[in-house]
């Protein structure tokens, strides 16, 4: 499951029920920044392994816990990059693609806008915001399936 944007405790007290029952099935969490604070990091712990970047409006303890500015990661054979803030719209499949080389898939977030787009077999993936969706019609999230280093799956689930 992909994460960014929960921006707590202003808009998580705790997990929300519609980002739960996303959670039992999952096995691995992205999230892209602006957690705000750790412990929603621990308790997302509970359901899977945690990847987290920092948000611009993340705390030192949320730095203390172990978010960085950039990730690299191997999942199931996908190389993935997350990166918070991904820039301007304009040119930023290949800023990203420059930021991240030999990355398959940059997730990102700071927006709370969902996007996805590719060139060639390079993707973007901002899942938007479970909580504070600003001026979208939904709150988002993201979900996505990898098998033997292809990703088969890359979707915006809307929220109530």
């Amino acid at each position: 499951m992909v994460l960014s944007d929960t921006h707590a405790p202003r808009f998580w007290k705790r997990c929300p029920p519609w980002v739960a029952e996303h959670l039992f099935a999952t096995e691995v969490i992205l999230h892209a920044g602006d957690v705000c604070v750790a412990s929603i990091l621990e308790e997302l712990s509970a359901y899977a392994p945690v990847h987290a970047v920092l948000g611009n409006n993340d705390g030192p303890d949320v730095s203390a816990w172990g978010a960085s500015e950039t990730a690299e990661l191997d999942l199931a054979g996908l190389r993935v990059g997350m990166i918070h803030d991904a820039g301007p719209r304009e040119g930023r499949l290949a800023r990203l693609r420059r930021r991240f080389p030999g990355i398959d898939l940059v997730v990102f977030g700071h927006s709370h806008i969902p996007l996805q787009a590719a060139d060639g077999s390079f993707r973007i993936f901002n899942p938007g915001s479970p909580t504070d969706k600003r001026r979208q019609p939904h709150r988002t999230l993201g979900v996505l399936e990898i098998e033997y280093g292809h990703l088969t799956r890359a979707e915006i689930v809307t929220l109530p």
